[in-house]
Parts: C-alpha cells; sequence; structure tokens
C-alpha cells in the first residue's frame, strides 16, 4: 500500500516539475531536480511513509540515497514550504489531485 502512494506522489511530482521519474531519480544536483525529490521526501515522510521504506522504494527506480540525504531534503522542503507560497500551493495540488487532505498528512 505505501508503496503505491509513494508512486502516485513520485508520479504527481516529476509531472508538476515537468520531468520524467528518469530524470527525478538521477543523481544530477540540477536545482529543480533536486527541489522535486525534495518535495517527494516531504510528501512522503508527512503521510508518514518510514525512511527505510523510502529508500527501498528508490531503490526500485535504481536510485540510491542515504537516510541523511532524505532528513536534509525534508527539512529544505519544509523551509521552501513556509517561505514561499507558491510551494506550498504546489503540495496542496498534489494532495488533492492524488484525493489527499493536508490534515490526513
Amino acid at each position: 500500500m505505501k508503496k503505491k502512494i509513494f508512486d502516485d506522489y513520485a508520479t504527481a511530482v516529476a509531472k508538476k516539475f515537468h520531468l520524467t521519474l528518469d530524470e527525478m531519480f538521477t543523481s544530477g544536483r540540477k536545482q529543480h531536480i533536486v527541489d522535486a525529490r525534495q518535495i517527494l521526501y516531504y510528501l512522503c515522510m508527512e503521510r508518514p511513509i518510514r525512511i527505510a521504506n523510502i529508500k527501498r522504494f528508490l531503490k526500485t527506480y535504481d536510485f540510491d540515497v542515504t537516510h541523511p540525504t532524505i532528513l536534509h531534503g525534508y527539512d529544505k522542503a519544509k523551509k521552501m514550504i513556509k517561505e514561499d507560497e507558491d510551494v506550498s500551493e504546489l503540495i496542496n495540488q498534489i494532495l488533492s489531485e492524488n484525493k489527499i487532505s493536508k490534515d490526513s498528512l
């Protein structure tokens, strides 16, 4: 069940950032790709999906990431959401399109 939620979030985030899943899960450091992954980490952690599961799900996309990287990305996403209402709106759009209310996070 959590894998489906992860996949739905990954697909929604990639779409909002105009990326393919392959692009989103590359080790590149282009800012829009990093931002997309951080938003994905935020959505997953707020769901809540355990970090160990997030790591396992990322590996299915051949993307290996460390526990601290996910935590750092989550913290960066929280900061982006707090400081930029467009990012907050993006989160709300993803949640509403996936039939998930922010309150259920």
